[in-house]
């Protein structure tokens, strides 16, 4: 981050019944250690729960880990909220199991990126400071 830009606030979460949290976990670590403010949503969460809370915590990204594949649904329905309550410009990313051929529909509709198995945190790390700005301004 360059001097004079705010910090950037990520959410992390799980969102649904996927119970493998260990590769959020990595990258929640990952990002906070880059210097990113994260809030780490935990397990079990609803489309619903996940915008509540970024839109209160008034963070600037939200990265999502699914691997129970049901991407096709969540992640549509995450930036549908979003875009419903104000935080359109909330950067949505993500990561997990996701066929290549499901990359273009996800990116249509709204999600800005999708990493796949074999991306590396600096990868991450690197897209993050290259795409998600702070929203709020002092």
């Amino acid at each position: 981050m360059k001097a004079g830009e705010g910090k950037v606030r990520l959410l992390v979460g799980k969102v649904g019944l996927d119970g493998h949290d260990r590769g959020a976990k990595i990258i929640a670590r990952a990002l906070r250690d880059a210097g990113f403010e994260v809030i780490y949503t935990g397990l079990h969460q609803t489309p619903e729960m996940v915008v509540a809370t970024a839109l209160q915590e008034d963070v600037d990204g939200i990265g999502l880990s699914i691997l129970s594949g049901a991407h096709n649904t969540i992640f549509p329905k995450i930036t549908r909220l979003l875009r419903e309550q104000g935080g359109a410009d909330i950067v949505v990313f993500g990561g997990g199991i996701v066929p290549d051929e499901d990359v273009p529909g996800l990116l249509q509709a709204g999600v800005r990126a999708i990493f796949t198995p074999g991306t590396t945190t600096r990868q991450v790390i690197d897209w993050v400071m290259a795409e998600v700005k702070p929203r709020r301004r002092g």
